[in-house]
């Protein structure tokens, strides 16, 4: 295709329609051969450039490239379909965080760190949400899972990858800018502890605290 222009607008289409994510080597299906992975990276970077300074934005994350809207018009967003934002509990909180930071580790490598145990309700609200999966087992008795973070989990906080996790202290402020809980994870002084809020869970709190709470689920823009 000799117009770049042309191309340009046919890329814009595309993700301007599409429901997912995509990655270069799909959009270059669009062109069907006629123009290269290289060139496809390098209008997709003179088209997130056409598009500062408007309320959309065209963004890299781990599973491609989408348009979505800024953060800072969120809020009038939301006045057309108003939703609670969903309220996760300090365990799913602290699972998410020592197998983002820790992964791949198994049921008992989160309980070590947690100090308590893990319900299976906790993974699985965790799994359901699309932000943990199973990746392998351990090869030691009982072979049990491993869990690692997903390309959804990157998605959700506009990362292309887990070399851009930020830190601990900053995490908070990436997972309510994706689904607006009330998150506040730290580490104590030997960094070993990972823990939500203002303390760890007790083995008497985690009975009240588990599972994944939501009075309705707000999907990410994208």
């Amino acid at each position: 295709m000799d117009d770049l222009e042309q191309a340009k607008t046919i890329l814009e289409t595309t993700l301007l329609t599409a429901q997912e994510p995509l990655p270069v080597a799909e959009l270059c299906k669009v062109f069907d051969g006629e123009i290269g992975a290289d060139t496809v990276r390098r209008l997709l970077e003179d088209l997130r450039a056409s598009w500062q300074g408007k309320g959309v934005e065209l963004v890299s994350v781990s599973s491609g490239w989408r348009f979505q809207a800024k953060p800072e018009f969120q809020r009038y967003l939301d006045r057309l379909n108003p939703q609670k934002p969903p309220k996760y509990s300090r365990a799913v909180l602290e699972t998410l965080a020592i197998i983002a930071y820790r992964q791949p580790v198994t049921r008992g490598d989160i309980e070590d760190i947690r100090g308590v145990s893990v319900s299976p309700g906790v993974l699985k609200a965790l799994e359901g949400r699309g932000w943990i999966d199973v990746v392998g087992h351990r090869e030691v008795p009982g072979r049990p899972a491993l869990y690692s973070t997903t390309r959804a989990f990157l998605d959700d906080l506009g990362l292309r990858s887990l070399d851009e996790l930020p830190s601990l202290d900053d995490l908070g402020s990436l997972v309510e800018a994706a689904e607006q809980p009330s998150l506040d994870i730290v580490t104590s002084e030997a960094g070993q502890e990972l823990r939500v809020g203002s303390a760890a869970a007790s083995p008497g709190e985690e009975g009240q605290a588990e599972g994944l709470h939501t009075q309705e689920s707000s999907p990410v823009i994208g």
